[in-house]
């Protein structure tokens, strides 16, 4: 089975404004079609793949979708898929979404974006949301790594400032997105010092170069176990991001070192990262 712990729920007129609807164009080669239709999901991935769902807040960038659509999203088709709330704490009210997300809805995660909203996610006034993520056992899922967005502080997306998160909250579960690309030394180096801290690979394996340089650093470091599988749609595929996976495994590397480790890589993509998460129940 695959599980993937990265997917969206965009609907484009509703969920965005400027500057992120003029900046996408820059994710890659030009212009992605953002909304999300599920029969083009399930077309595009095993029938029996697992999915946790992910809306996004975030005022400053202009991303907003309300966690009542992923709950709606996500229920009706629940043996397929998993929701997560997503929190802006920047904005007045988070609190109440958390509570209500959680306990009314029903969702299951917590969904960061601390570079596109502007804000320091190691910030000891969060601790309230952290506390109640690591209590209710709710996984985050934190967007590291760059962006296409002008207006979001590049700062606030390095994974570094999570490790005083980990150290702060030891049995919170986090998932760093897109291993932190392109700064996956600092994201392997907290992944591999927190034992409820992981990365996903989702939205890599259209640069296969920088997807090949990554899991030879995540190979280096020892921490393949650390790592779960991610598409990150509809900004691509789970088909075509094992397809990717599967290519640069392949790939004989460079003279006097090793190749990839085949084997752990297609371990990746069966990864049970529900257990792993907490969610194994679900």
């Amino acid at each position: 089975m695959i599980t993937d712990v990265h997917s969206h729920l965009f609907r484009h007129s509703h969920d965005f404004t400027d500057p992120f609807s003029s900046d996408s164009a820059r994710a890659h080669e030009g212009e992605v079609d953002l909304s999300v239709k599920w029969e083009e999901y399930a077309a595009t991935a095993p029938d029996s793949t697992r999915t946790i769902v992910v809306g996004g807040k975030a005022r400053r960038s202009g991303l907003w979708v309300d966690d009542a659509a992923v709950a709606a999203y996500v229920g009706e088709h629940p043996d397929r898929l998993i929701g997560y709330l997503a929190l802006d704490p920047t904005q007045p009210g988070w609190q109440e979404e958390l509570r209500y997300g959680h306990q009314e809805l029903g969702l299951r995660g917590i969904k960061l974006m601390p570079m596109y909203a502007g804000f320091d996610p190691a910030a000891k006034e969060y601790d309230e949301l952290y506390t109640y993520a690591e209590r209710h056992g709710l996984p985050l899922l934190v967007h590291t790594g760059t962006t296409f967005v002008s207006s979001a502080p590049l700062e606030w997306a390095m994974p570094r400032h999570l490790d005083a998160v980990a150290i702060r909250h030891p049995e919170l579960r986090m998932v760093l997105a897109h291993l932190g690309h392109p700064f996956e030394g600092e994201c392997i180096a907290v992944i591999r010092k927190h034992p409820h801290v992981y990365a996903d690979l989702s939205a890599l394996h259209y640069r296969p170069f920088q997807l090949w340089h990554s899991l030879r650093l995540v190979q280096d470091y020892g921490v393949f176990h650390k790592v779960l599988f991610g598409s990150d749609y509809p900004f691509t595929t789970v088909d075509d991001s094992v397809k990717g996976l599967r290519e640069v495994a392949r790939i004989p590397g460079i003279p006097g070192l090793p190749p990839l480790d085949a084997d752990a890589i297609e371990e990746i993509i069966h990864r049970p990262s529900l257990d792993l998460l907490g969610l194994g129940g679900v």
